[in-house]
């Protein structure tokens, strides 16, 4: 048997099914957007394979088709049931609060609230006044579920000592108040699925749902500069480079699994830092010299004044160009990521059998394989911001000064902060170098989260919200720089 077939398939394939799950459920949908689409406009609804089977999208279609023959066929063997439950339970776990008024001299008073016990993730009940909490009337004093001391908050947590007290499903707490006064009882609730890992898999199915949606209505909105992007990712991607990163990097994110780090059981940080690192300079390199090859060139060898002869315009020429380029890079970021993923959940496996340590369960490669996703957007943020900026530079000038100056650019992005950061920036010029730097130039260093990813460390949704908003308005910049470059360049 092949190596990278060794240990328990059903281990480090658990959470490789999950993510198929998720887009199986994107394709289902979009298979059904497609029927809509076909009632509402038939002759739209016919132009969708064509759409598809001349982009980028045919060979991230094969992807998905793969994805979802392996959700089909791997249910087989996979925790389907669980699955199943827990993604019918998304909608009714959460955190919610509750505030109600117990009247004084009160037993048994009737609060509704559901929630099933055994997915509590924490629960606290907060009031002035003591109270005495049931979930059977006529029991507060015979045998009395809890007690709730005045100004005195009742926390419970899955880690406390403590044990939960709630048992199967509660829709009813029945509050004893034998005070004088009324009192307002705060209610603090927080559950989750048995199986939580299912919550990516409506963010999955989003994700296959907006790739396909956003391509689509580019080409129909935009048919111009979408015909500019088109051929420039179809010449992209046809590039004997573009298919060396790709088969290079494929192959170096299967050597990381075998390779000893020496970190005494640490190897898997070592594979996900070094995937990462490998598959954004790859990406970085292919989107420079695409760039150069696609604008530079192509105006050095008067191309680009043969195509402008046709009514096309100098905007949707730039900015054809450059959406070209990023839908190659993200297919490019597709195929190596799914790759990158799939080996990380294998790695887990593979150094608790390297060390003979009991084998992992799949909750572990599941959170060590969707841990590094975040970095993945990251790294194609970034990728995206200098392709925008190498861009910018080839209406100007050729292929070489491109990638010293983007070269550059990349090397002070990534030091900017830390030159304000450290002892030298107590010097005021220095300081103030490291401004115009962090002013001037991208904040590389942001998209640099590769240590926390290896560490497991969680990355906010907020930080990668704020870090999309980074990369629009950054390169939004940068092609407004480039059309002004270009507007008045003399192609005869």
């Amino acid at each position: 048997m092949p190596p990278i077939l060794l240990g328990n398939l059903t281990i480090w394939l658990t959470p490789v099914w999950l993510l198929s799950v998720g887009v199986a459920i994107g394709a289902v949908i979009l298979l059904l957007l497609s029927g809509l689409l076909w009632v509402i406009s038939r002759p739209a609804a016919n132009a969708v394979p064509r759409f598809i089977q001349e982009s980028v999208l045919q060979p991230i279609s094969y992807i998905v088709m793969a994805f979802v023959l392996f959700a089909v066929l791997g249910g087989m063997m996979m925790p389907v049931g669980p699955v199943l439950e827990s993604l019918r339970r998304l909608p009714q776990v959460g955190s919610s609060t509750q505030t109600v008024t117990i009247p004084a001299h009160q037993d048994d008073f009737q609060v509704s609230i559901r929630f099933r016990s055994d997915e509590l993730q924490g629960y606290s009940l907060e009031s002035e006044q003591d109270l005495v909490i049931g979930v059977e009337p006529g029991k507060a004093y015979s045998h009395p579920l809890l007690s709730v001391q005045g100004n005195e908050l009742y926390a419970w947590k899955p880690s406390s000592k403590t044990h939960r007290l709630f048992n199967d499903t509660v829709d009813k707490l029945y509050v004893t108040n034998e005070s004088d006064l009324p009192t307002k009882l705060t209610i603090n609730i927080t559950t989750d699925v048995l199986m939580p890992e299912v919550h990516q898999i409506p963010i999955t199915a989003a994700a296959v749902v907006a790739v396909y949606v956003v391509y689509l209505l580019l080409q129909w909105l935009l048919p111009g500069l979408s015909a500019i992007a088109f051929a420039t990712a179809k010449e992209a991607v046809a590039q004997p480079l573009y298919l060396l990163a790709t088969l290079g990097g494929a192959f170096a994110l299967l050597l990381y699994i075998y390779i000893p780090y020496n970190t005494f059981g640490e190897d898997v940080k070592m594979l996900k830092d070094s995937g990462l690192t490998t598959i954004t300079v790859l990406a970085i390199l292919v989107g420079l010299w695409t760039a150069s090859v696609s604008v530079a060139d192509e105006i050095e060898g008067r191309t680009a004044l043969t195509l402008l002869s046709k009514p096309i315009s100098r905007r949707q020429f730039v900015l054809g160009k450059f959406l070209g380029i990023v839908w190659a890079l993200f297919l490019l970021f597709v195929v190596l990521g799914v790759i990158l993923l799939i080996t990380i959940s294998y790695k887990v496996v593979y150094d608790a059998r390297e060390t003979a340590n009991p084998d992992p369960n799949w909750q572990l490669c599941y959170a060590e394989m969707i841990g590094t996703v975040p970095g993945l957007v990251l790294a194609f943020l970034e990728t995206v911001m200098l392709t925008a900026i190498s861009v910018a530079i080839s209406t100007r000038l050729p292929m070489l000064p491109n990638l010293v100056i983007c070269g550059a650019i990349y090397v002070l992005g990534h030091l900017g902060p830390l030159i304000v950061q450290s002892s030298a920036g107590q010097m005021e010029y220095v300081a103030f170098i490291g401004r115009l730097i962090a002013l001037v130039l991208p904040v590389l260093d942001h998209f640099n989260i590769q240590a926390a990813v290896a560490g497991g460390v969680p990355v906010p949704m907020n930080y990668l919200g704020w870090a999309v908003l980074y990369c629009v308005l950054y390169s939004t910049v940068a092609m407004l720089l480039a059309l002004i470059l270009f507007e008045d360049r003399d192609l005869a």
